[in-house]
């Protein structure tokens, strides 16, 4: 692969980078099919020795759209690990192409916050804001909390928080709080608010989710590569999942931690200035995203019409769409986030992802989007699709298997006329090196990020050692795929429910370690649990000899309730710890702010723990009052029109003619 370290690495030519991006997508997509369609035949191969029917044909063509999938996974992963087993990729964007010169930019930190725990939020707030107050150039940086909350006592809440951080920080008139009166387009919504009143002001906005932390250093890099590249967009930093403590999370951490560096060099390798947006922990240049990213309304109600929930995916291709550059920033340092403690939680968020992704086929067809801007919508669409596609895939293997159990093997086929039989055929060649060609596209790229771990000394070490690296990815494993089946039924029903008409009902995401009762569990897994009682009763009624390959499948749906209830539980997760597994560098070596957040959360301000309401107590609120205008900078709109999205044809048509219809 075409990569190489300059030390004097400069951002190159871009009829170069547009040159090697078609080099580098036509070798990407056609290992993907070739390896896809590779498999495919062997499997048409296995199955047509004895005839094909009906359920095989179905069957076959589900199975290439999943290994296809499977196999575009392998090969990011395998182009990440030569990006990062050569040290750089002088195509991507780079800490060297940002401007050594002071920063000619002001950019706006921004928090959209819903129904917080407001301590947390204080807690983040405090950390960013800290690192950010010591660097030389912190004068560049304001910040703004954004409140959609409605319930009126975390609002109360809120107002006192804002007002302790600008007085402990003396930061009056940099530190900003509003509070929306109506969550209109929930946080896309939020976020074009601000644009609409404050967003001329500033040249660039720095997005964060409420769980998000930045280190300073990292808002200036990605300040200074905007600063220097004046056609980027976007540049989406890596987010870092660290900060939780039960087993659920821990799991999810380590693996994210080991990989997803990897993956994300990937993924920048063939993507290059065509890449996405993760809606947080990225860096948005706020003239071109208020001209050209105001979201329109789907036609049609809710779920598939109405507003766009996942915005994210559509405002990169729209800012692609108009000439400008989307890049990921494959670094492991400085931004981090946190995940939902357990199953349900992490489940319960996916419900309102996967009604936003499916959404995503009615912006298809919008004129003038970049073809891997498409490709974007598709995969997000594609990652819930999936799982009820290997449900199909499962179920119709269970129903072949359990036909022939019935009816054996037919020797003489419809139509043969003769006196021999048609003799079973087995092709045990195949089946091994289809096994062994899934093991590899399954397997193959934790197996290459623990490779690219072990092989660093500093980085293993801060892993907790060789040998626990390998046993930490065993466990890591094997919780995966006990855990994959009832995500792959929850999936499935969110798909199902979406396509069905039932939108989903918005709530503020649970944050912190929640543990599981037995009550919740059940509730929740009842029917995965009957689903897996009844498929391992027929396959062993029917064809035992299958159970052995069906079994995890079956195990995890049967064992999904102590399973769930297991992995929420801290204990745990912070046994493992203590035994150096599941470790991550974060928990070994904990950089400072996530230190700080620590610190922060075990002795939060005074403010904090016992909140007054500034809406019961007569002389809060007059000081609130007298402090408003320190609550929001004079308005200096930068307006977000949809109109402005209505245009067609090419981008340099479109730059001519913006009274044309997206559609």
């Amino acid at each position: 692969m075409d990569v190489s370290v300059d030390p004097g690495i400069v951002k190159p030519p871009q009829d170069w980078l547009s040159h090697l991006a078609r080099r580098r997508r036509s070798v990407f997509f056609t290992l993907t099919l070739l390896t896809a369609a590779a498999a495919t035949t062997m499997m048409w191969d296995i199955l047509a020795a004895n005839g094909l029917n009906a359920l095989d044909r179905v069957g076959l063509a589900v199975f290439f759209v999943l290994f296809t999938w499977i196999a575009s996974s392998f090969w990011t992963a395998a182009a990440g690990w030569v990006v990062r087993m050569r040290g750089a990729d002088t195509a991507q964007i780079h800490e060297r192409w940002r401007a050594e010169a002071p920063l000619r930019g002001r950019t706006a930190v921004i928090m959209p916050i819903y129904n917080e725990d407001t301590t947390r939020v204080a807690a983040g707030l405090e950390v960013i804001w800290s690192s950010l107050a010591r660097l030389p150039a912190q004068a560049a940086f304001d910040l703004f909390i954004l409140s959609d909350t409605r319930k009126r006592e975390i609002g109360a809440a809120e107002e006192v928080a804002w007002r302790d951080l600008v007085t402990r920080h003396g930061a009056r008139g940099r530190i900003f709080y509003r509070r929306r009166p109506e969550n209109t387009a929930r946080k896309a919504g939020n976020i074009a608010d601000f644009i609409n009143n404050w967003g001329g002001a500033y040249d660039y906005a720095i997005v964060l989710d409420a769980d998000s932390i930045m280190s300073g250093e990292t808002m200036l890099e990605l300040a200074q590569l905007m600063d220097a590249n004046p056609r980027t967009g976007i540049i989406q930093a890596l987010p870092l999942p660290a900060g939780r403590d039960t087993l659920f999370a821990r799991l999810i951490q380590f693996a994210a931690r080991l990989s997803s560096p990897m993956l994300s060099s990937g993924l920048a390798y063939w993507q290059l200035g065509e890449s996405n947006y993760w809606g947080h922990n990225a860096i948005l240049r706020l003239a071109p995203f208020a001209e050209f990213c105001a979201l329109p309304r789907l036609p049609g109600a809710p779920p598939l019409g109405g507003e766009i929930l996942s915005h994210d995916f559509v405002e990169a291709a729209f800012m692609r769409r108009a000439g400008f550059e989307v890049w990921l920033l494959p670094i492991e340092h400085g931004s981090w986030e946190e995940i939902p403690s357990n199953l349900i939680d992490y489940a319960a968020r996916d419900r309102r992802w996967a009604q936003g992704n499916i959404q995503h086929l009615g912006l298809l067809r919008a004129r003038g989007l970049h073809w891997l801007s498409r490709l974007h919508l598709v995969g997000g669409v594609l990652s819930y699709l999936t799982s009820p596609l290997w449900l199909l895939m499962l179920a119709l293997s269970s129903t072949v298997v359990i036909l022939q159990a019935l009816h054996g093997h037919q020797y003489f086929l419809p139509g043969q006329h003769g006196m021999f039989p048609h003799w079973p055929h087995y092709r045990d060649g195949e089946i091994a090196a289809l096994l062994s060609l899934t093991a590899v596209a399954l397997f193959g790229p934790k197996t290459l990020a623990a490779w690219l771990a072990i092989r660093d000394p500093a980085l293993r070490q801060r892993f907790g050692g060789s040998s626990r690296i390998a046993l930490s990815l065993l466990i890591e494993q094997i919780f995966s795929i006990l855990l994959a089946p009832a995500m792959m039924l929850f999936h499935t029903a969110f798909v199902v429910s979406t396509l069905a008409g039932k939108p989903v009902v918005w709530h503020a995401q649970e944050r912190g370690d929640r543990g599981i009762s037995l009550a919740e569990a059940l509730r929740r897994h009842a029917g995965h649990v009957l689903i897996g009682l009844t498929w391992g009763a027929l396959i062993l009624e029917f064809a035992p000899r299958y159970i052995g390959w069906l079994l995890p499948v079956i195990a995890g749906m049967v064992l999904s309730v102590p399973l769930t209830m297991l992995t929420s539980r801290v204990a745990p997760g912070q046994w493992l710890r203590r035994h150096r597994l599941l470790l991550t560098p974060e928990e070994s070596d904990p950089p400072a702010e996530l230190a700080a957040l620590q610190n922060s959360l075990a002795h939060p301000p005074a403010a904090a723990q016992r909140p007054p309401d500034p809406h019961a107590d007569p002389a809060a609120a007059r000081e609130l009052l007298r402090d408003l205008e320190d609550r929001v900078p004079p308005h200096v709109p930068l307006p977000m029109r949809p109109q402005a999205l209505q245009y067609a044809f090419s981008v340099r048509e479109a730059l001519r003619r913006r009274k044309h219809s997206i559609w």
